[in-house]
């Protein structure tokens, strides 16, 4: 599967989705920016998108709901370790109420991959970071078994950005 990100103003991204009603393409609004995501087994329907390839995913993207992207620039080295990590991750998020849907993006124009999670509130996003299944994932974070710990695979820090989906009317 195919997932390509554009940013531009709210009512620009509003019309390429009133334009191509066949597409599955999912308006965001961020805290200072509105972005559109198009997931499909072909081509972009953007100019110049920016480029992934899910290779872990669970669940259905919707347009509604709390989005969370966390991106982690990986080196070309580390590419595989960070791959094998997601391709093997114990899927527990999947059972933790609110989940919609999670996608492990391949960056094919970069080096930051994006973790995309969906929830259905920021609530539901929040109980996750307190529950005892996100700290199973994240069990060895901060210790010298954590995929963190190997500097030489990430070459900057990752960061997160929120969003929340703004459906069609």
């Amino acid at each position: 599967m195919n997932i390509y990100f554009t940013s531009g103003t709210a009512d620009y991204l509003h019309k390429l989705v009133q334009q191509y009603p066949d597409e599955k393409l999912i308006q965001l609004a961020g805290e200072d920016t509105s972005l559109l995501i198009h997931e499909t087994t072909g081509k972009s329907i953007f100019k110049e998108p920016r480029k992934y390839e899910a290779f872990n995913e669970a669940g259905q993207l919707t347009d509604t709901g709390f989005f969370v992207f966390n991106n982690i620039p990986v080196s070309d080295e580390g590419r595989p370790i960070f791959e094998d990590r997601f391709k093997n991750r114990a899927g527990l998020i999947e059972q933790e109420p609110g989940f919609i849907a999670i996608r492990v993006l391949r960056p094919l124009n970069s080096d930051t991959y994006v973790v995309l999670t969906q929830w259905d509130s920021e609530e539901s996003f929040k109980k996750w970071q307190t529950s005892t299944a996100y700290n199973k994932a994240h069990t060895k974070r901060g210790t010298d078994q954590g995929i963190d710990h190997q500097k030489t695979i990430f070459p900057r820090s990752s960061f997160v950005t929120k969003y929340v989906a703004q459906p069609e009317e």
